[in-house]
């Protein structure tokens, strides 16, 4: 089981949120729509972008160990449905390009390996949140 820890915090602009992990530092924020100022991915590409980021580094790093002339991937993602009230459901379109000469074998089972990316396994399960005040 991973460690991750990452903080979020919000000050004097209106939800504009600063994210980090200790090292590195990006942020996310609300659309204009809903009264942010549109400066940054919202919470839910956020999502997706890390989605998107395992997928791809999970079918790259398995195609580099088997000597795949892989010589990219992109990965396109959206939400296609979300309901929040119960029974809560999400359905995440995810489209996957690989570039490179791949027989018809060797792409099915780096599709296999894209639905094992750590991720895609984490968001496919059952999710619970614990949430507490602090101090």
């Amino acid at each position: 089981m991973s460690k991750e820890l990452v903080s979020a915090t919000i000050g004097a602009i209106p939800y504009r949120v600063t994210l980090s992990e200790g090292t590195h530092q990006w942020f996310g924020d609300a659309p204009q729509s809903i009264g942010g100022g549109d400066s940054a991915p919202s919470p839910h590409q956020l999502l997706l972008s890390a989605l998107g980021a395992c997928t791809a580094i999970t079918v790259s790093m398995y195609a580099q160990r088997k000597g795949l002339t892989l010589e990219g991937v992109d990965v396109e993602l959206s939400i296609s449905a979300e309901q929040l009230t119960p029974p809560a459901l999400t359905q995440i379109e995810r489209k996957i390009q690989l570039r490179g000469e791949l027989d018809e074998a060797q792409r099915t089972r780096l599709l296999e390996i894209a639905n094992a990316c750590p991720l895609h396994k984490l968001l496919s399960g059952e999710i619970r949140i614990a949430s507490q005040l602090a101090g």
